[in-house]
């Protein structure tokens, strides 16, 4: 066998900045960011330069296309994505959506800048090459090599903002769902998520549908509940068309719609929302933007997000 050819897209964040009086700023280039003993070939690729918190859905969606791009070379034998780790958790899941690849794709990234003198980049980008060359790593899907773990995407969330090991699971055996394979070219559609709390004004709600989204996702509290009032709300805007999911804050454990009383998960399900039992608000959100760009019908969503959970 030749010696492994991987693909190494870099896109900003912390693991490409350096430290400014303005703050951390993204600054190296993808082939800054290559090790300097090569064990396997590697092609780097600068896609864009951005704090993940300042990308936009259509450079998510560049993300995805990038990666497809990469692997529609069969010589290529894995693709390393470097990311802001503020919104990691969406965008590798949004390309898991999109891989129907054996090839490995694994993202990753750093909590400590590039000049930071216990900067943990060189480290994480080594073992993001090593998984991308792993044969044990195929069929995966999309994985994520970050402080000394390689975490499937799916269900994946930011759990500290300064530990190394910055990433956890809600479940570390999601069934893999993809979609078509390929990146949709038309924009993506909107798709909006609101936090659910005490006292939260209904009319947020009504304010979304106004400004014609395609989706809603509402993080709610315990296991899918919130206030009466907002099941109304949700009752109005599924009778517009609006695709609505209902998730929890709560890190760890199914939604299972349980409570009544007006405002629980019983009722915002009768009331035409779809419940998300494992995928938590930012991953979900992702989920219905590209089942929605992808002409699913909400029947369809549902159904996804039913057959979410593990394998």
């Amino acid at each position: 066998m030749g010696t492994p050819r991987i693909v190494l897209i870099s896109t900003g964040g912390t693991v490409a900045a350096q430290s400014t009086t303005d703050g951390a700023v993204p600054r190296l280039s993808a082939r800054d960011l290559l090790p300097d003993d090569l064990a396997p070939e590697i092609v780097p690729v600068d896609l864009m330069s951005v704090d993940s918190s300042a990308m936009t859905t259509g450079d998510q969606f560049a993300v995805a296309g990038a990666v497809e791009a990469a692997l529609a070379d069969p010589s290529v034998d894995g693709v390393v994505v470097t990311h802001g780790t503020d919104t990691l958790e969406e965008t590798s899941y949004l390309v898991d959506l999109c891989h129907t690849d054996d090839r490995p794709v694994v993202f990753t990234g750093a909590q400590r800048t590039s000049d930071d003198p216990h900067g943990d980049g060189p480290a994480n980008i080594a073992a993001a090459l090593a998984a991308a060359t792993d044969p044990g790593q195929r069929g995966r899907g999309v994985i994520v090599a970050f402080g000394g773990e390689v975490l499937s995407a799916r269900g994946l969330f930011k759990a500290s903002t300064t530990d190394l090991n910055a990433f956890d699971t809600v479940h570390d055996r999601l069934r893999r769902q993809t979609l078509n394979g390929h990146v949709s070219t038309a924009p993506p559609r909107r798709v909006d998520a609101l936090s659910l709390y005490p006292g939260v004004s209904p009319g947020l709600i009504a304010a979304a549908v106004s400004q014609q989204v395609a989706g809603l996702v509402l993080s709610a509290t315990g296991s899918g509940n919130t206030h009466p009032d907002i099941t109304a709300e949700v009752t109005a805007a599924v009778r517009a068309g609006i695709v609505v999911v209902v998730t929890t804050r709560v890190p760890f454990g199914e939604v299972v719609p349980t409570y009544g009383g007006g405002g629980g998960a019983v009722d915002l399900h009768r009331a035409g929302a779809i419940v998300s039992p494992w995928l938590r608000a930012p991953q979900a959100r992702i989920a219905i933007v590209a089942l929605l760009s992808t002409g699913a019908t909400a029947d369809e969503v549902g159904a996804f997000f039913a057959a979410s959970g593990p394998a």
